[in-house]
Formats: C-alpha cells, structure tokens, sequence
C-alpha cells in the first residue's frame, strides 16, 4: 500500500468516525443528497449509481460507504477485469477511478472508457505532479483528485460532474437550455448533445460539451483559463488551469476544420482563449 493510500485512508477514517457535532458528518447520512453537504438544496433525483475502481480495499470500502450515505448507489471493483464484468451487466453515471491499479493501470482505462463512452470519469491517485494531471485530462478524465483528499472536496466535485451531466435537478433557465448554432453545429445544452453541419451527433465528454457551451453563451469574447474553470466546474475547486488548455485541444480535434490554424478557438496571448464566431439562439 503506498503512503498516499495510507494517509487517504486515515484522513477517511477520521471522516467517518466524527462525532455529532461534524458538520460534514451531520449531513452524510442516509436519504440526504449531496447538495445538502455543500449548503445547496438541489436534490439528487433519480438516485445516481457510480461504479468505484480502487484496488485498496479499505479505501473502496469507505468510498462507497460515503457515497452511499450521502443518498447515492455505489459499486466497488478492483481492476480493469472487474471493472468490465460490471460494465457489461448496467450503465454506470460517473466512474470514480484510481490511477495505480494493478495490471492495466488507470489512465490505460480511461483511455479504453473514453473511446467507447461519454460516462464522466473522476481520476483518483496520489501522483502529485501537474503533468500527471493533464495527461488525465488529456486521455479523457472530467476530473482530477490527488490523494489524500478531503471528502467534501471529494463530494463537491462529484455533485458537479453529475449536475453536468444532468443527474441533479433544478430549475433551468429557459434561454440557457435552447439549442445554439454557430457555423453549421448545433448545440443542445437539454438533451447534451452535438452535431456536425451534416447532422452528425458528436461524441463529447462532459468537460468538453461545458466548455462548448461556454464559448457558444460567450462568442467573441477573451476568457481567461480561470473564467473557463469556473464556468465548466459549477463552483468546485477545479484542476489547474493548464488543463484547460488540454479540454481545448481535444475540443478543437472535434470541431476545427483545420487543427494547423483552428478557426473557432483563438489563442488569446496572455489572455486566455476566444470563440471567434457568431452564435444564434435556435427556437
């Protein structure tokens, strides 16, 4: 067991073990939703089903005993093997996934996932460094937490992956759900979905379509990587904000008609990034 095991597993211990008076443990417990941790009142309906791919079984264990007390359901496996057999039986509305798994690691899986799916994937490791964290981002992770962790970060980051992906209700703004379309593409922020000017729907992970839909709400207008963030994470500590840039690339593999001189997605130096193109409201 490594040492960043050993430390997510006692600060989660601790967690668990928090008298009364806990805040955070006053507000886990069985039918409350996850807002509720957060001071929210949006609740989670219908009850989401995250699938926990963590070889450590002490940390698998009180995982799923935190998601599950804050009014979700949950499903351990220990390896990629597992992780398919599971896979095969029910869809899955976010994969919590460790990094350093034995035999086919984390990143391979999230590789594998993202090819095949559009499931957000939240990256557990204890790999510190930045570049560990963008080459997540890059392979398709929504989100990125470095063990130890604190599990409300933990929580707060998984209410907004499953808001993004439209799991938590609430109430919409009617202009914010209308498709937009700009240069052929449409955008349907309702159903989530895009499509090529030839009709063609695109497949896009939750970060990429977040980031789509901020350009679309902002055309013709410098954002910095920290607007982007805040913008695309509802809030939640985010990851470093050179991960933009790597949601980017992978939104311009998509969308750019040339990658050598993307005509969408301008490169603002020292500013950020701008969507250089008009957008309309569709009815």
């Amino acid at each position: 067991m490594s040492s960043g095991s050993l430390l997510s597993t006692e600060m989660l211990r601790r967690y668990n073990d928090a008298d009364g008076d806990h805040p955070a443990r006053n507000s886990c417990r069985p039918g409350v939703g996850i807002a509720e941790v957060t001071g929210e009142s949006a609740i989670v309906e219908p009850k989401a089903h995250m699938l926990v791919v963590e070889d450590d079984p002490a940390i698998a264990e009180m995982l799923l005993e935190l998601i599950k007390d804050n009014g979700f359901d949950a499903t351990a496996a220990n390896n990629a093997s597992e992780m398919d057999r599971l896979l095969l039986r029910r869809a899955y509305d976010l994969v919590i996934l460790d990094a350093m798994l034995p035999g086919e690691d984390g990143f391979s899986i999230c590789r594998r996932l993202r090819a095949s799916s559009r499931v957000p994937i939240l990256m557990l490791t204890a790999l510190r460094e930045d570049v560990d964290r963008i080459i997540g981002i890059e392979l398709g992770a929504d989100d990125y937490v470095t063990k130890p962790f604190n599990p409300r970060e933990l929580l707060a980051r998984i209410k907004a992956l499953l808001r993004r992906a439209s799991y938590i209700s609430g109430d919409a703004v009617s202009d914010g759900m209308r498709k937009l379309t700009f240069s052929g593409w449409v955008v349907d922020p309702r159903h989530r979905q895009v499509t090529d000017p030839d009709g063609a729907e695109v497949s896009m992970t939750t970060a990429e379509f977040d980031l789509l839909a901020a350009f679309c709400r902002n055309p013709n207008r410098i954002l910095s990587r920290e607007q982007l963030l805040s913008m695309t994470h509802a809030g939640a500590a985010g990851p470093v904000e050179r991960s933009i840039d790597a949601h980017i690339s992978r939104l311009r593999q998509k969308i750019e008609p040339n990658l050598k001189d993307p005509a969408l997605i301008k490169t603002v130096r020292l500013g950020g990034y701008m969507f250089t193109t008009n957008v309309e409201l569709l009815p």
